[in-house]
This record gives structure tokens, sequence and C-alpha cells, in this order.
């Protein structure tokens, strides 16, 4: 598929991007890339293979580079990956997921440019792989504050698979947006020259709005080290009172066990042993001592 960037993304024919009346954007998979590579005038190699990181590497005539877009529906999942490349005069998308192709058609039915240029199509195009990413941030910090509020009602027995899920996401998009800053501030650079100077600031407001996102991760992150303290504290503190409960118990128990081993010795001269009411007499004595100790323990709050 083959644009031209005017007013809007304009389809055209591979012809008609040779005139050089407007800047152009195209999409081809692999295989038209390699029957048309020469229709583009740019002698380089692209990276054919699926990319694993975004970047930007700059050439004596030329910019490419690679696109590794996490899929929003599944951070971890496989990704959305293209390979591009571009000078003055337009830009080319190589993709054989229809990834890129989506997106262009997107920019061609909702954008409309009172200046258009490369560097403003570049920025729409960068911008629309992020444009969820804000709804999905927020998103996930509220199953934190559910998760949260989970913990504090004692609800949570052990740590949350969840909680582990959003880490992960989370460090994924950490990465991922540190590499489309480098891209980023690679196109702002502008070591060839490829680009207006009055429109570097495209690629600055794109950097800067990546950063935003990228503090709202490092947050959200630091959010989830301190919902795993909470959650450990959590446990400390139901562990304690499991085993105050058990000391308790213990500590009730001992003047019995010593009362009922002090009469199990049998010694032939024992005066309880021939009295009637020993029996009851010690029975009583033992409920006393239960009952003694429960209030203790009530009135010192370790029950």
């Amino acid at each position: 598929m083959y644009y031209l960037i005017k007013e809007s993304l304009t389809p055209c024919g591979p012809q008609d991007i040779l005139n050089g009346t407007a800047q152009y954007a195209a999409v081809l998979t692999t295989e038209e890339w390699q029957k048309e590579r020469d229709r583009f005038d740019m002698l380089i190699d692209m990276e054919m293979d699926a990319p694993q990181e975004t970047k930007a590497v700059v050439n004596m005539d030329s910019l490419t580079g690679t696109l590794s877009i996490p899929d929003r529906l599944e951070i971890s999942g496989p990704r959305h990956c293209c390979s591009f490349a571009l000078d003055e005069r337009g830009v080319v998308l190589v993709d054989d997921s229809g990834y890129a192709e989506g997106l262009l058609l997107a920019i061609s039915r909702t954008k409309k440019w009172r200046l258009p240029s490369l560097e403003r199509f570049l920025y729409d195009l960068l911008e629309m792989t992020i444009a969820e990413d804000l709804a999905l941030l927020e998103s996930s910090e509220h199953r934190l504050n559910l998760i949260e509020e989970d913990i504090l009602r004692g609800k949570v027995e052990s740590y949350p698979k969840e909680m582990n899920d959003i880490r992960g996401d989370l460090l994924d998009l950490r990465v991922h947006y540190e590499q489309l800053i480098d891209l980023s501030q690679e196109l702002e650079e502008n070591e060839n020259g490829f680009f207006r100077e009055e429109n570097l600031r495209y690629f600055h407001m794109f950097t800067e709005r990546v950063l935003r996102l990228q503090d709202l991760v490092t947050s959200q992150r630091e959010y989830v080290m301190q919902l795993r303290d909470l959650m450990q504290s959590q446990l400390d503190v139901r562990q304690n009172h499991i085993m105050t409960l058990l000391t308790v118990i213990t500590s009730i128990f001992l003047p019995l066990t010593l009362i009922a081993g002090w009469y199990g010795m049998n010694f032939r001269y024992m005066p309880e042993l021939d009295w009637p009411y020993a029996y009851p007499a010690v029975i009583v004595i033992c409920v006393v001592i239960v009952i003694v100790c429960l209030a203790w323990f009530k009135k010192k709050k370790w029950l």
C-alpha cells in the first residue's frame, strides 16, 4: 500500500511516489520489499527477521530500524513487529502481519493535517502505538487498589498471582518505553538532516509523552513492591497471632499438666486418695485455674 502525505494520507500507486510532489508512506510485505526496493533508492539491507526490540540505526543515506510493539491485550505475549527505512522523501514499513497496514489505515481515517509532513506522520504513527497505554495503566492501578483492599481486609491468604502478572507486564512496558525514547531521540537528533528543524518538536513531544508513561510505570512498580511488603507484614501478623494463641493454650495447660503429673505419681500416703471429694475438688481447682488464666490473658490483651 502506498500513500502520499498530504492533508491526510492519500492512497496512490507506486509510480506516484517518484514524482517528488509530496512525501510518502508505504507498507510492503517482505516479498514486495525484495522486489520493489530499488524503486526507493535506499542502499540498505533492512533487518527482515522478527525484531526483538525497537531501535533506529543511522546509515549514510537512510535511517533504518525496527518496531517491536507489545500486544496490549497480552503484554508478555507475542509482539507486533515490523521494520522500517526512511529518508527525506518518505518512509517504508515492511510488515507481514498486517499491523503496520492497520495503523496507516487508522491514520488515513482519523488524521487531518494543516501542515502535512513526514515528521508529523511519524509522530502520529508512533503515537498510535501508545494510544491505549494511559487507560491500560489506569486499569492496572485499579486492580492493584482492589488487591490492596483485599489484603487489608484479610481476604488474601498468599501472594496473589495477579500481582506477579501485573509486575511482569510493567517490567515489559518499562523496557519498551526505554526503547521508544531511544528511537524518538535518534529521530530528533536528525543526524542525516532528513527532517526540517521546525518539525523536530514532534519527536520531542513524543519523547515527553513516553517519559510520562514511563513515570507511571515506575510508580506502579513501586506500588507493587509496597503491596508485597504489606502482604508480608499481614502474613507476619497472622503468624504472630497464631503463635500467641498457641502460647496462651500452652500456658493454660501447664498448671493442669502439673496437677495431672502430681497426682499421677500414686504415692501410698497421699491423703487425697482416700478423700471422697478429692476428684471433684481437683476438677473445680482445674476450672478455676483455666478461668483465672483466661481473665489474666484477656486483661493483658493477649487474646
